[in-house]
């Protein structure tokens, strides 16, 4: 199996460009979050908790994650509880409402993904391995660890590896 810093480091070898990383700041909660929406249905309330096909779908991730590191498995599984709420809140509401949000959310967070792998010049990492769409997430809260100084050992790790971040200058057509 491979460790957090494989996972970590193929990944971000397609995301070495600073602007397609804050694009994904934006747009990778916001898939996740339309994710636990449209899976929010069907679903029923057990003893005080929505079960639906997101509820299966998220524990199968958090197990994926606490498996990888258990500092960044709980506060995956956090977070993902958390997109499992607004999930149930919003597969209560109207059919229109749950819809809009989660196809709305789910479009608008792909157009800002390719926006920044625009700037990055290079294809999302799930083209070449799917497993990209699950390690997304984990490599934005992990990049959020870094910019607040935690996991300095793990950033330093994935960086002799797929290289330091910048800004990427656009060729000049000729």
């Amino acid at each position: 199996m491979k460790t957090l810093v494989d996972h970590l480091a193929q990944y971000a070898a397609y995301h070495r460009d600073r602007r397609n990383i804050a694009s994904h700041f934006i747009g990778i909660p916001m898939i996740v979050l339309a994710v636990a929406v449209l899976l929010s249905r069907p679903g029923f309330a057990v003893a005080g908790l929505w079960l639906a096909p997101a509820t299966l779908t998220a524990l199968a991730a958090a197990v994926f994650y606490l498996r990888l590191d258990t500092r960044f498995g709980l506060l995956m599984t956090g977070l993902l509880g958390l997109c499992l709420w607004a999930g149930a809140a919003l597969a209560s509401a109207s059919t229109a409402l749950w819809m809009t949000a989660g196809i709305g959310l789910f479009v608008v967070g792909w157009i800002i993904q390719f926006v920044g792998h625009y700037y990055e010049g290079r294809k999302p990492a799930f083209v070449d391995d799917v497993m990209g769409l699950i390690v997304g997430p984990l490599f934005v809260v992990a990049e959020a660890a870094f910019l607040l100084g935690l996991r300095k050992e793990v950033e330093h790790a994935v960086v002799e590896i797929a290289g330091p971040t910048c800004i990427r200058e656009k060729k000049a057509l000729a």
